[in-house]
């Protein structure tokens, strides 16, 4: 190809005139050979618009990127992107408002008071300020009409309403159907070119309880003192996305709205889309609303003081709750180019989940806890990241050590020269999956965009990391991997840096959800051709073969890729049989009389293949996927590491020691404590969670016994799926030659599920962890049997009181009070047929708020808020979900056994869809009557009791403390 590298450019720019002249307007770039097919588009105000088409479902995958992030932020006010990403859901002067005009005085004040508010060092000074701020608020709020931006997206159908701020971007995202593109591009359009922050001080609230979250995640305040360490005089080392507790709490205005003059500009912006469209109508409704949007061109660029390299090991110390670990870390160049591609094979070459140095060297022999490494990079700088947790009586500088040892195996060229291939076939089975996703399609557009690759090196990037050899890793990684590198231990301990802030007294502002605003009416009124929904037929879309013993094969053709997926699914769980997670567990650990636990996990990896074993208390799946062409080979590695899997007892000793350690630190881990305090309060003490082996238990069994019990599993009677490019008749005697199954299965057991308590009477449950904010689930179970009928009217009262963004939960809950960062309410089935219906309410917020999130959660599930808009919205949203649903692929035999745990045999949203269409607001009022108002509830609550309100709590239900133990059961 290179020797017609002249020719072949010549062809391209040819073929590039011929498409623009065909279009007349609108020329693209794209790149021969791209699987993605995509075309990019630039138009006159520097606006990029990426695309690709796939037909999977019609709808389309949107993301806006902004090329701007946390590095940008000013360093008086942290955060600032962060926090305006949250205030583009706030509206513009067309919508959000019923009269701008008399609202603006007001967000004008609002904005001078914040910039004397954070001037000032007075306690009692800014209490009174703020308190003006609130009244203003709550002023300004009587013309606001929250939400609309959600009430677009609810009205032309989209779904996945959100976004994400990084070093580099702030992405806005939204997936929505492929007859909305035009609706789409209004809004958007209008949202981006005209944004007004207005509901700011409840906001930055929830932006605050966001933070409140990350101070228990210690990982993610390791990473940032190793960049901190790595680049001290670049911004991502200097400040962080989510600000400082501080600045936070003294943001300004004025900043906010200079920062979005200057970089929410078309030049600074890609639209980025996946989907079933048409490239020329697509890119033509872009222009008609984006196209005169102004550019700013003096767009500025991020100048910084270049870091010099380390020379020897900065070693910083990080204090949390959570168990102790180790970082280490190395910078290179930013992402694009050789680095990157070099970057990015390093990484595989350490840690690849089964075959990497790390793997072999430390998880295979059970040297540590756990370890891996995977590479972060960025538009400025790069890194390789290494982490790693500590075996009981391991010190963190052991830890140190031998992760040292295992990164100069690259250099050294300490591993196996056909770990580059497989890191490749890896590779390219990734890219494979990757093709089926509109969000990853889309995803690769804005990656190129924010690092400003071009295109034809994005597409060219497996072919390039192809020809790299195991010399040209060795150099690289003589040049990188020195001792020049950062390294974080994060101990066991209280954050010195976390600093305790009161709640500010906030009035609620007003929701206003019955007004409409002249600019969501005309989107509302709009008329577009609609789509026809399409339901899943399983008589047309699933095979149903028979093997000699009776077991049911279900096959379903992939006509789409080279990849193939096998489940073995078992009538056996961890119910019947507590011993089954950790024999799978285990398995990780062992060997046969053929080859060792490194080739197993070595030789899948060399086929691109995956084994999986998911133990459940009522099914054990087993799964075999991969490269197609290497299927044979993979089930016969199944059965070899399963049925021929010799007991190590030095490898089950390691493992108990391993088991036991990794308890311990659950227990400090504030989110793993709150699902175990959940299953507790909702199943009992016996539950999925606590039905484990006892510490006894596991030190009086061996090896030999756990192998028996999973191999007992392929005497037991089960369901087999294929999916995958053979033929049906090939498929079926394939795994028959491979699989060795049972001639008389065993039946399951009738009892193989935990069913949840009953909720006669308001309990409240709290269970320890000490932490800036609480966890709180309501939950209520009345014993409503499951039914079908239920579902259309369960799910429309979902979608209207529950369901997102629009939600009446939403709203009372973040958006008028600010009390929580995510919040939400349902009234759900189980997992089978047999399982009750119940209601789940849950929030995170600071600790002193708890009282407000329990008594207004108790007010609006009791007295629900009625709108007849905010219903007919929800409803079209509803309607248009299912009617652009589709199930392809592997998808339809998952939900084919998922309706089949139900007693289903059809898609059930066929049901649900014909019959919300003649729903009405009456309907889910008297729902709500009939099995919701009145429900007495289990309050679990995960906090620190001396930061609660425990008088008023009584006053709510008897209070009962559970402790740590007895919630993981151990």
């Amino acid at each position: 190809m290179r020797k017609f590298g002249f020719f072949l450019s010549c062809l391209f720019f040819a073929l590039s005139v011929v498409a623009a002249d065909a279009q007349e307007k609108y020329r693209y770039e794209s790149v021969e050979g791209d699987p993605l097919k995509a075309r990019i588009y630039t138009l006159d105000n520097g606006l990029k618009i990426y695309l690709t088409v796939n037909r999977d479902e019609p709808r389309i995958q949107t993301y806006v990127a902004v090329r701007v992030g946390g590095k940008n932020d000013p360093k008086e006010t942290t955060g600032l992107a962060h926090y305006f990403e949250h205030l583009m859901f706030k509206g513009t002067t067309k919508f959000g408002t019923m009269n701008y005009e008399a609202e603006k005085p007001l967000l004008d004040s609002i904005e001078m008071c914040f910039e004397r508010y954070r001037c000032m060092s007075d306690t009692l000074q800014r209490k009174l300020m703020y308190n003006k701020i609130d009244s203003l608020s709550y002023e300004a709020s009587k013309y606001a009409i929250a939400n609309e931006y959600d009430k677009l997206m609810a009205a032309i159908g989209a779904t996945g309403t959100n976004a994400y701020t990084s070093q580099d971007v702030t992405c806005y995202m939204e997936n929505i159907p492929s007859n909305e593109v035009e609706n789409w591009a209004k809004i958007e359009a209008e949202r981006f070119s005209n944004c007004v922050i207005r509901g700011f001080h409840t906001e930055l609230e929830a932006v605050y309880e966001e933070k409140n979250i990350s101070l228990t995640d210690d990982n993610g305040k390791s990473v940032d003192s190793l960049m901190a360490a790595l680049f001290p005089h670049h911004p991502y080392g200097t400040q962080s996305v989510l600000g400082t507790q501080e600045q936070l709490k003294n943001p300004s205005i004025t900043n906010i709205k200079n920062y979005y003059k200057q970089w929410y500009v078309p030049n600074n912006v890609a639209i980025c889309m996946s989907g079933d469209f048409d490239y020329d109508t697509v890119v033509g409704i872009i222009d008609k609303y984006f196209g005169n949007w102004k550019p700013n061109p003096q767009l500025p660029v991020l100048k910084f003081e270049k870091e010099k390299p380390l020379t020897a090991p900065v070693v910083k110390t990080v204090y949390g709750p959570e168990a102790e670990s180790v970082l280490m870390g190395w910078s290179f160049p930013g992402m694009g180019g050789k680095d990157s591609d070099y970057l990015k094979i390093i990484s595989k070459i350490l840690w690849n989940g089964k075959a990497g140095i790390f793997d072999l060297d430390l998880n295979q022999k059970q040297r540590l806890l756990d370890s891996g490494v995977f590479d972060y990079q960025l538009s400025d700088y790069s890194m390789l990241i290494a982490i790693a947790m500590p075996k009981e009586g391991q010190t963190l500088d052991e830890l140190r050590t031998i992760m040292r040892e295992c990164v100069a195996k690259v250099e050294a060229g300490d591993f196996d020269e056909s770990l580059l291939q497989a890191i490749i076939n890896n590779m390219k089975l990734e890219r494979m999956k990757q093709l089926e996703s509109n969000n990853a399609r889309a995803d690769m557009f804005v990656n190129a965009f924010v690092n400003g690759q071009d295109w034809k090196d994005a597409v060219e990037g497996l072919d390039r990391i192809s020809r790299i050899t195991k010399k040209d890793v060795m150099a690289f990684a003589k040049e990188y991997l020195t001792d020049g590198y950062a390294c974080i231990y994060k101990y066991k301990g209280v954050d010195p840096n976390e600093k305790k802030m009161e709640k500010p007294e906030i009035s609620p502002i007003e929701m206003n959800r019955d007004k409409t605003s002249d600019f969501v009416a005309e989107v509302r009124n709009s008329k577009v051709e609609p789509i026809e929904p399409v339901f899943v037929d399983f008589n047309k879309e699933i095979e149903h073969c028979k093997f000699k013993n009776g077991t049911e094969m279900l096959y379903k053709h992939n006509d789409v890729n080279g990849l193939f997926s096998v489940c073995y699914i078992f009538d056996r769980g961890s119910k019947t049989d507590k011993t089954l997670p950790f024999a799978s567990d285990l398995l990780d650990y062992l060997g046969t009389s053929k080859m060792s636990a490194e080739e197993l996990q070595t030789e899948f990896y060399k086929l691109a293949c995956t084994m999986n074993i998911n133990v459940l208390e009522d099914k054990t799946y087993v799964s075999v996927s991969g490269l197609a062409e290497n299927m044979e080979k993979a089930l016969a590695l199944c059965e070899e590491a399963v049925l021929k899997a010799e007991p190590d007892d030095k490898a089950y000793e390691d493992y108990v020691a391993n088991v036991l350690k990794m308890r311990a630190d659950n227990k400090l881990n504030q989110e793993t404590n709150f699902r175990q305090l959940v299953m507790w309060g909702k199943y009992g003490s016996v539950n999925e969670s606590t039905n484990i082996l006892s510490e006894t238990e596991l030190k009086s069994t061996d090896a030999k016994t756990l192998l028996e019990s999973l191999r007992n599993l392929w005497n037991c009677s089960q369901t087999i799926t294929y999916y995958g490019p053979e033929k049906a008749g090939d498929a079926e005697r394939i795994i028959a030659g491979k699989h060795k199954m049972a001639k008389k299965p065993v039946a399951p057991e009738a009892d193989r599920e935990y069913m949840p308590l009953r909720t006669d009477s308001s309990e409240i449950y709290i269970a320890p962890y000490k932490a800036k904010n609480i966890y709180l689930m309501m939950f209520s179970n009345k014993g409503v049997k499951y039914d079908p009928e239920y579902l259309p009217i369960v799910t429309m009262y979902n979608e209207y009181f529950g369901g997102g963004m629009n939600s009446i939960v939403f709203q009372e809950m973040r958006e008028s009070r600010g009390l929580a960062y995510s919040a939400g309410a349902s009234y759900s089935d189980g997992r089978s047929k047999m399982q009750p219906f119940v209601y789940n309410a849950m929030i995170i917020s600071q600790n002193d708020k708890l009282m407000d999130c329990v008594n207004t959660f108790n007010s609006i599930i009791n007295d629900m808020p009625v709108s007849e808009p905010a219903f007919g919205l929800a409803k079209d949203a509803l309607l248009k979900r299912l009617a652009t649903r589709r199930f392809v692929n592997g998808r339809v035999l998952d939900y084919y056994l998922t309706m089949r745990e139900y007693g289903i045999d059809h898609d059930m949203y066929k049901d649900v869809y014909n019959k919300v269409k003649t729903m009405t607001l009456d309907d889910v009022c008297r729902f709500q009557k009939e099995f919701v108002k009145g429900s007495t509830f289990k309050y679990m609550i995960l906090g620190d009791e001396n930061e609660l309100d425990m008088d008023a709590l009584r006053k709510i239900a008897p209070v009962k403390r559970v402790s740590t133990e007895e919630i993981f059961g151990y």
